[in-house]
């Protein structure tokens, strides 16, 4: 990638902004220079010096929108402090960026591993899905610590606990985005309660009452 000036720091990002946006309804496979192009305001030579290939650009845009992610839902659980709180803090802040409507079609993640969960190996596919497991272990590391501050019982199994918890968010961003319901937030913040209440070891730590 050729050496960019602030100006042009700047433009890329505003490109790579507009195309997680963008990405997260039309998919990462509708992504096109001539089509940000056109949505930037841009001639298709301006906005192809920044990007080489159509590959480039998903894969750029891929980490824009994990840098984006990190910072609006771990960023925000890290604040919760370690134990059961952060485990409640993380899927609590994947339920407020989809209803802060943080990408305009919902999770990007989601989105994407439901666009190439099928296709064949390759950089894009690749990247989805190391991506999409930095995040389960993020949950199953959470899980640990509270297992180790003695909140979960040791008994619990980690990836099916994280699995679990997983299940309850990607169907809340899912069901919401298709029938525009609000209320498959709160199934899902009801789920998350009720899972981690089962596998906490006292009942002061069932209520999740902040704290």
């Amino acid at each position: 990638m050729p050496r960019t000036t602030s100006h042009g720091a700047k433009t890329r990002q505003a490109i790579l902004a507009a195309a997680a946006d963008l990405a997260s309804i039309d998919g990462l496979d509708g992504l096109s220079i001539g089509r940000l192009a056109a949505e930037l305001s841009m001639s298709k030579s301006g906005l192809f010096a920044h990007f080489g290939s159509k590959q480039d650009l998903q894969l750029a845009t891929i980490e824009e929108a994990r840098q984006r992610y990190v910072e609006e839902v771990i960023e925000p659980a890290l604040a919760a402090g370690p134990g059961i709180r952060r485990l409640h803090a993380l899927c609590e802040s994947f339920l407020s960026y989809l209803e802060r409507g943080v990408f305009p079609g919902g999770c990007f993640f989601a989105s994407a591993m439901a666009e190439f969960d099928a296709k064949a190996a390759g950089p894009v596919r690749d990247r989805i899905a190391q991506c999409q497991a930095q995040w389960m272990d993020t949950l199953e590391r959470a899980t640990a610590d509270a297992q180790a501050a003695g909140e979960l019982h040791t008994s619990t199994d980690r990836q099916q606990f994280a699995f679990e918890l997983e299940a309850a968010l990607l169907s809340a961003n899912w069901y919401y985005h298709l029938y525009h319901d609000p209320a498959y937030f709160e199934r899902a913040r009801r789920a998350v309660r009720d899972r981690l209440a089962s596998q906490a070891t006292r009942p002061g730590l069932r209520s999740l009452a902040p704290g």
